[in-house]
């Protein structure tokens, strides 16, 4: 059985400090064993840490359009940033990868996605996150839970971690995958775990933005 955060930042992403030798220690400490690394605008640091990590990793890519971000699994090349939101969809289609919603109702992100948007997306979208760690109002949740069920969409979990402490914050129990179809079939049948991070992990992804800005 696996225990996956499907939504993972590393020290590739603007706002994120996190290494990837902290992040395999940290999986093997809380009994994670399957990730996906979502980083903004790059899949460099999901490529490396698959390369090292003892446990499945997921290619996938945090994508900003105008009207808010999309996850890309199972990705094989980079996506740039920003682009409109059908072309990030084709773009992830055309490698094969799977069309995920990152916190699709979270009020206060300006990066979660538009609710125009959502019924002209609605034919390619494959997942629906509907519980973000950090996500600090329930909500948001409720509302991406109501939305999948009613498109029935298969739903997903994560930490959204972006410090080491907040890997396994969240996550899907799931039988074992092998391939694209398999992880969407297991994902289906999952069960989310999950509890929400502290308020202070918001403010260390603002410090690494702005020391990275700076240095």
């Amino acid at each position: 059985m696996l225990k996956a955060d499907l939504h993972i930042h590393t020290l590739y992403s603007m706002d994120c400090n996190l290494s990837l030798e902290q992040i395999v220690n940290r999986c093997l400490e809380a009994g994670i064993n399957c990730i996906a690394v979502a980083d903004h605008g790059t899949i460099a640091g999901a490529l490396k840490l698959k390369e090292i990590a003892p446990f499945k990793v997921i290619v996938a890519e945090e994508v900003l359009t105008p009207f808010g971000e999309i996850i890309g699994f199972f990705l094989s090349q980079e996506i740039p940033s920003p682009l409109p939101a059908e072309e990030v969809i084709a773009q992830i289609k055309a490698q094969g990868g799977l069309v995920a919603l990152p916190h699709p109702f979270d009020q206060l992100r300006l990066s979660a996605l538009r609710n125009q948007l959502l019924d002209d997306l609605l034919p390619y979208i494959d997942i629906v996150e509907v519980f973000n760690a950090r996500s600090l109002f329930p909500g948001g949740s409720a509302r991406a839970w109501q939305f999948a069920q009613q498109y029935g969409l298969v739903v997903s979990a994560g930490s959204d971690a972006h410090t080491a402490s907040e890997i396994g914050n969240a996550y899907v129990e799931m039988s074992e995958f092998h391939s694209k179809e398999d992880f969407l079939k297991s994902l289906s049948q999952g069960k989310i775990i999950g509890r929400r991070s502290s308020l202070i992990v918001h403010f260390a992804s603002t410090w690494a933005r702005i020391k990275k800005a700076l240095f």
